[in-house]
């Protein structure tokens, strides 16, 4: 009787079966497209993942730009031709800046230290920060050609910036400048106090503008302001007014109830004049010229003891009554609710009319 053949005698060979998963486990019975599917999504996780860090890292760096920004610390090389002057009025005489060269000279040697500060407005630039830097740039490329002074350095203000703070930087940084005058800073304070609505009176834009000065300082520039208020836009070399002779020419407007009228006629009356003409009509207002030049006053003439009028307002009729040295004003309103600084300004402007 034959043997039966071992028809299924194959030898398997060691090293093919795996004994790193347990038979019967669900890795084991485990397809291809089960680990294809498994690795996609490890894969998008790893992705989104990466994608959320840089989102992450780009909001950051938003803000950051953002913060720098509006510090004014982001600074870019602009060409000369775009930036404009207009914004602000600088506080300087007009003319050339003697000191220039000087610093045309450093900046040709070292390059600029500082970059000047602008505000970007629409395709353009407005200064803000670095008149003379910006001057002394403008120079230099016209009179080299070279392109290295054609683009400044500068810092790029935030837009919207409240205009006293815009103010208060250029006059805090020029007030370390030697040469500033407080006939230049009065005009700045003018100004200011035209361009700002919320400020009511020229005494209350000194007291804003230069609040990092002391006391006896914004004093002097007040009366200056009183001068440059009296003379009307006469005068012509404002810088070249020293202060001890504006607080002369101020005194003597404060005593001559005239003093404003004959300062007014005396610099009109002698148009094209030099600085040093300026100086010397001042000179002679202080000291009291013009005073003789006034008609006598005419003999009294019998005349009422007051005079009483009235005058239709929206709010009612307001009574006036004028006596010797005496002048009344009776409406139905309420007069306590109104600034002081608005009713000082109020009852100057009517005092100056009547010198008219």
């Amino acid at each position: 009787m034959s043997k039966k053949k071992r028809v299924f005698d194959i030898d398997f060979d060691e090293a093919e079966v795996s004994t790193d998963v347990p038979v019967g486990t669900a890795e084991a019975r485990r397809g291809p497209m089960a680990a294809a599917i498994t690795e996609n999504a490890e894969a998008l996780s790893a992705r989104q993942q990466a994608e959320a860090a840089i989102r992450a890292e780009n909001d950051a760096l938003a803000h950051e730009h953002v913060r720098l920004k509006k510090a004014g610390l982001i600074t870019d090389l602009i060409p000369l031709d775009l930036i404009r002057t207009d914004k602000l009025t600088r506080d300087r005489a007009e003319g050339r800046d003697a000191e220039i060269d000087e610093l045309k000279r450093s900046i040709r040697d070292i390059g600029l230290s500082n970059p000047i500060l602008v505000e970007a407005v629409g395709d353009a630039y407005e200064l803000i920060q670095g008149y003379r830097r910006l001057t002394a740039y403008r120079e230099l490329f016209e009179e080299t050609g070279e392109e290295r002074f054609a683009r400044i350095p500068a810092g790029i203000n935030a837009k919207g910036e409240d205009i006293l703070r815009l103010y208060r930087r250029m006059v805090d940084e020029n007030l370390v400048r030697r040469g500033v005058t407080f006939g230049e800073m009065a005009q700045l304070a003018l100004q200011y106090r035209n361009q700002d609505p919320n400020v009511q009176s020229y005494d209350q834009a000194v007291e804003v503008l230069y609040a990092s000065s002391g006391r006896q300082k914004r004093a002097y520039i007040k009366r200056f302001v009183r001068l440059l208020v009296a003379a009307d836009g006469a005068l012509d070399h404002v810088p070249a007014v020293s202060r001890s002779l504006g607080l002369a020419v101020v005194k003597r407007l404060d005593e001559d109830e005239h003093g404003t009228g004959i300062l007014r006629r005396t610099l009109r009356a002698q148009e094209g004049r030099s600085a040093e003409e300026e100086i010397a009509v001042l000179t002679s207002f202080a000291a009291g010229a013009g005073r003789a030049e006034r008609k006598k006053p005419k003999a009294p003439v019998a005349r009422q003891a007051k005079t009483t009028f009235r005058l239709n307002r929206p709010e009612g009729d307001a009574k006036c009554t004028v006596a010797d040295g005496r002048i009344e004003l009776r409406l139905e309103r309420d007069f306590s609710g109104v600034e002081r600084a608005r009713l000082e300004q109020a009852v100057a402007a009517f005092l100056e009319a009547l010198e008219r």
